[in-house]
């Protein structure tokens, strides 16, 4: 997979990255302790990508991410991914969490279940914990069993999971008392 650029953009929960192929978007990253730190995030995984101004089909990607995480209902799923070398499990993970709609949330099991693997919920969160497109594969949306909010990878961890849910207006999780 040959990345094409990268970008970092504000978001109301932060600095986001993107980095896109010829394909699509080959990784999106979270945001860090500021933007230097997203930026250099996204170095490490594609050092030969040049941080240039997104094409025509990645801009209106990033407008939706942002409107989004104002709390505006977007399913993201006309973001186009580029899977290739992903593993075949794993894709089929991303495609069900895919499915999920803002404010919705789904357990691993659930999600285990969906993808033809009752039982396999240990794998559905190791393929989500190398998702390489957080939000637009909204691993965020998935729990553990009885709702339960588990480890999170990106930055931030749980509470950075929780404070997207609720900005996604889901009812699955209770804001916390600060």
């Amino acid at each position: 997979m040959r990345v094409k650029g990268f970008a970092v953009f504000a978001t109301t929960i932060g600095h986001c990255g993107i980095a896109w192929s010829e394909h699509g978007v080959i990784g999106t990253w979270l945001p860090e302790r500021g933007p230097a730190v997203t930026r250099a995030r996204v170095r490490s995984r594609y050092p030969e990508a040049a941080e240039i101004e997104p094409p025509h089909q990645i801009g209106p990607g990033i407008e939706e991410i942002v409107a989004l995480m104002r709390g505006e209902p977007r399913t993201l799923a006309e973001i186009e991914v580029d899977f290739d070398g992903i593993p075949e499990f794993n894709r089929s993970v991303y495609e069900i969490a895919r499915t999920i709609a803002p404010g919705k949330t789904l357990t691993y099991g659930e999600v285990a279940d969906r993808v033809g693997l009752p039982g396999s919920a240990q794998a559905v969160g190791q393929a989500l914990g190398r998702n390489p497109v957080p939000i637009i594969v909204p691993c965020h949306r998935v729990l553990g069993a009885g709702g339960k909010l588990t480890r999170f990878s990106a930055a931030g961890g749980v509470e950075t999971k929780r404070r997207m849910l609720l900005i996604e207006g889901s009812t699955a999780v209770e804001p916390t008392l600060f």
